[in-house]
């Protein structure tokens, strides 16, 4: 009969710890990222060879009562909401970002980062580093600091495409920029012209922004195609020292259009000295600097972890995760199809079904009030075995 009570107890403890996991779920119902525990119990048996109760028949080497079953993650994904924010990062599938701490990896489903002194990213209010792969597709922590300037590159090639009418006589092509060697921007002219009477040759003459002529070139045509000799034309600057090689190789053309030319500069080599103006994630899940000059550069693939057994994952706070287990574990780039895609200006909200919460809720109240009765019951069944007495 005692026996009956300590049965009624592990009633009591097990709803007690399911009530706290419910209401833990509860209160994070608007933590970013949040994963809900799933809470369920399970019987106890116990035998005397496996130490349990020493019994005396089967019927009372039965039941010892409840506990709650060992924790479990649900790790379904929960909404992913917008931001203003380049660095707020969500995975839309299975993957989790990496997080370096010194020797310690730490994972999240998502996060608002930012650049710290030292030119990390870091995830906000902690020092933990976000990571990309690096060649040997091992995590590492990534910097910005030596990719702070974007270096001038000289204009060494102009690119044109589209068609330089046979019937028109002139034709120009303002405002190029090019760049020399440091950086300093200069704006050249293009000049088509013809005879009236020679529709195969035309002479190419370039000018700055100041009319200084840089030179003169003839180029011409077989047919509708640019002849071979003059595909590429060379102009030499002797005031800034640069040398720059006109292509007329790819998609030039010259047929009748009347006086209208389409003929365009479609690529234009060298840009000025760039600072930084953002710091974001790409559509291939990279690290991309955007500077001022209009370039960008990639830092990395962000370090995706992807795990066998995520119930071997250890959840800490700021739905942060640590990883126990044995099994495999591997980190893969963020455009593997396998652990998901990165949304950039975007986070990951908590999966708490409020509905389900309080479901549980209330089985659980039920549940405690249940054991309350059967330590209720066995506690009138004892004082009842207490006031017999002997008759004489």
């Amino acid at each position: 009969m005692f026996g009956s009570i300590y049965i009624g107890l592990s009633g009591l403890s097990a709803y007690s710890k399911g009530l706290q996991a419910v209401s833990n779920n509860v209160s994070n119902m608007n933590t970013l990222g949040y994963k809900a525990s799933d809470v369920t119990f399970a019987d106890v048996f116990g035998r005397q060879s496996q130490g349990g109760l020493d019994y005396s028949n089967a019927f009372e080497n039965g039941g010892h009562g409840v506990t709650i079953s060992e924790r479990s993650i649900n790790f379904k994904q929960g909404e992913i909401r917008q931001t203003d924010r380049d660095l707020d990062l969500a995975i839309d599938g299975n993957g989790f970002l990496t997080l370096i701490d010194g020797d310690t990896n730490f994972y999240t489903r998502t996060g608002s980062f930012e650049i710290d002194d030292d030119g990390y990213i870091i995830l906000q209010g902690t020092e933990y580093r976000l990571a990309v792969l690096d060649s040997s597709g091992r995590p590492t922590a990534v910097n910005i600091d030596t990719s702070r300037t974007d270096p001038p590159v000289v204009t060494d090639r102009i690119t044109f495409a589209d068609n330089l009418s046979r019937t028109a006589t002139t034709h120009t092509i303002p405002d190029i920029k090019v760049y020399d060697a440091r950086g300093n921007e200069s704006r050249w002219t293009v000049n088509f012209s013809r005879a009236e009477t020679v529709f195969d040759k035309w002479t190419v003459k370039v000018t700055d922004s100041t009319g200084r002529e840089i030179g003169s070139k003839e180029l011409k045509f077989v047919a509708e195609n640019v002849a071979d000799d003059t595909k590429e034309l060379l102009f030499e600057d002797s005031t800034t020292g640069m040398s720059v090689t006109f292509d007329f190789s790819k998609n030039v053309k010259s047929f009748s259009t009347g006086t209208v030319s389409s003929l365009s500069a479609a690529d234009v080599a060298g840009h000025a000295t760039g600072s930084i103006a953002t710091v974001k994630v790409n559509e291939k899940g990279e690290v991309e600097i955007g500077y001022t000059n209009q370039e960008k550069k990639q830092l990395g693939s962000i370090a995706i972890a992807d795990f066998r057994d995520p119930q071997a994952l250890e959840q800490r706070s700021r739905s942060l995760f640590v990883y126990t287990g044995l099994g495999q574990r591997q980190y893969l780039p963020a455009e593997d199809t396998r652990v998901g895609t990165i949304k950039g200006g975007r986070l990951e909200a908590s999966n708490v079904d409020l509905g389900a919460q309080f479901g549980d809720l209330i089985l659980i109240q039920r549940g405690f009030q249940a054991s309350s009765q059967i330590i209720s019951v066995t506690n009138d069944m004892i004082q009842q075995l207490f006031g017999i007495r002997g008759q004489g």
